[in-house]
């Protein structure tokens, strides 16, 4: 076991003071048998009217902050400490039915999956669908986790990461055109790359433990950071990180997850004002890890 510490800090700029209306933040840990909330802390400048909690149709947990007085600045700073389990999935445990692709899901647990199993975005040439059709073997069977660990590496090797400043996720296809994006994009591809198939996966944001800032080759590290879980049975949902090519949960800490990028933003508001009031952003994220205590 591993205790991660996470120091998130998000400000926002004006060139007059400006009013605020409700923020959104979803930074507070999923709590499951791999990872175990120890401390929550949430600091926010100028000092809220009202901090309330929610959890959202996934069972997300989402602070809505009401700010009532106006400034020249707006900082969100928050801290999470977990106990953290890693899982390396490098020989899954499934089902003898859906040892193999194609497979089925249980019928009673089909309707609860269906909407993850629904693609979302349109592919009119079936781009996505060839390029995912590409690890499946001709007349024969293939094993279901070869089939995923292979899509998420390939990501990783033949996709370059590139940061950007737009808002929002590229769609799959721009993706695949492009062969660059953001973790968020290479976490949705992934997504509707398994949906092609058949197969149920859904969208995850928290954040990602880089070992070494200055030399690693973990990307996604200074920021939030995305990735997929894939609904496989018997081994239930199996996090895929295809930015860095992870299968299992190593050096990745949950916060929420959703059917669709767009339900999943870690921060987001409005504020009063025209579009020169907006002066600028700056995010900085710090994970930190020491050994558990025994």
């Amino acid at each position: 076991m591993t205790i991660f510490s996470v120091r998130h800090v998000t400000e926002y700029r004006y060139n007059r003071p400006v009013h605020f209306g409700e923020h959104r933040l979803m930074f507070r840990p999923r709590d499951s048998y791999d990872q175990r909330l120890l401390d929550a802390t949430l600091i926010c400048d100028p000092d809220p009217q009202q901090i309330r909690w929610i959890q959202d149709v996934f069972g997300n947990c989402v602070a809505i902050v009401d700010i009532t007085r106006p400034s020249t600045s707006l900082r969100f700073e928050t801290w999470i400490t977990i106990d953290h389990t890693p899982q390396v999935a490098l020989d899954l445990e499934i089902d003898e039915a859906a040892a193999t692709y194609p497979f089925s899901y249980d019928p009673e647990e089909e309707p609860d999956l269906e909407r993850v199993i629904q693609r979302h975005y349109p592919d009119q040439s079936d781009e996505v669908a060839k390029w995912a059709s590409q690890f499946v073997a001709l007349g024969m069977p293939t094993p279901t986790g070869q089939l995923l660990m292979t899509m998420c590496c390939a990501i990783q090797e033949s996709f370059s990461y590139a940061r950007r400043t737009e808002a929002g996720t590229q769609t799959p296809q721009t993706t695949l055109s492009s062969r660059k994006g953001t973790c968020r994009d290479f976490a949705l591809l992934m997504v509707e790359a398994c949906r092609s198939l058949g197969i149920a996966a859904r969208f995850v944001t928290g954040y990602v433990y880089v070992a070494d800032r200055d030399g690693s080759t973990t990307r996604g590290g200074g920021s939030t950071h995305a990735w997929c879980q894939v609904y496989i049975p018997g081994a239930g949902w199996v996090e895929f990180d295809p930015t860095n090519g992870i299968v299992g949960n190593r050096d990745l800490i949950r916060v929420g997850v959703a059917r669709d990028p767009r339900q999943a933003v870690p921060l987001y508001g409005s504020f009063d004002g025209g579009p020169t009031d907006f002066a600028g952003m700056s995010v900085q994220v710090n994970v930190t890890t020491r050994p558990a205590d025994h």
